[in-house]
């Protein structure tokens, strides 16, 4: 069965803002109440990917505070810092990280309309040094009360909306789905609408069918994938 038309719209009309030059990279933020609550936040803000790297030996895990918002947000999980690092700075990203370091700027003072790449790091660590020597620049969110820090997820929401506010003044947030690839969006589009016949395709190496512009599949598939449509 083909998807519904409006449920189609809905997802284009979320793909059409999302933002490829936006994103953040987590070193060890493990937990899954904060993972979860950032992705969630990403979701929001119409963020395409996140990167992780993921200390835990059981890998990444969600709960319900992420309400699904994992399906929707892809996440890269890097094997260490340097080569997150090297990937997002080869792509053209500035990287953002939160210290309270002697350097560090207010974000309010920055500017994060261009390709931005927030670093957050655990709460009890926060970022290692090789983290913080490969930054582009040093961040903090001053505090008025007598801790210090946010919460991860909190300070992750705290960046993000303050880069959606600074991008909508400048009239960049993507309206046509202009903020990625067509490659990527055509993609994305299918797994959204077809999560099950995109693995199907996946498995059998094959390329993704193309759709109608109601969201119909504009192929014939075997009887018993049609029934998974």
């Amino acid at each position: 069965m083909p998807i519904l038309p409006r449920r189609f719209k809905r997802l284009q009309d979320v793909l059409n803002s999302r933002m490829g030059n936006l994103t953040v990279l987590l070193e060890k933020v493990d937990k899954p109440h904060n993972l979860s609550a950032i992705i969630r936040t990403c979701d929001a803000i119409g963020i395409v990917e996140a990167h992780t790297i993921c200390s835990s030996k059981k890998g990444l895990t969600f709960n319900s505070t992420a309400q699904g918002s994992q399906k929707w947000v892809g996440l890269t999980n890097h094997t260490s810092i340097n080569d997150a690092i090297k990937e997002l700075k080869n792509r053209g990203f500035k990287l953002f990280g939160t210290t309270l370091e002697s350097n560090s700027s207010n974000y309010l003072d920055c500017d994060f309309t261009g390709p931005t790449a927030f670093v957050l790091g655990a709460e009890k660590w926060g970022l290692s040094n090789e983290a913080k020597n490969a930054m582009d620049s040093n961040i903090y969110i001053p505090m008025q009360g007598m801790v210090q820090s946010l919460n991860v997820s909190v300070a992750a929401a705290t960046l993000l909306f303050e880069a959606l506010r600074q991008r909508k003044v400048a009239g960049l947030v993507p309206k046509s789905g202009e903020g990625i690839s067509p490659h990527l969006y055509r993609k994305l589009i299918f797994e959204w609408a077809y999560p099950e016949v995109a693995i199907w395709c996946q498995n059998e190496g094959r390329e993704y069918p193309n759709l109608s512009l109601q969201g119909e599949i504009l192929e014939d598939l075997p009887r018993s994938l049609k029934l998974k449509c």
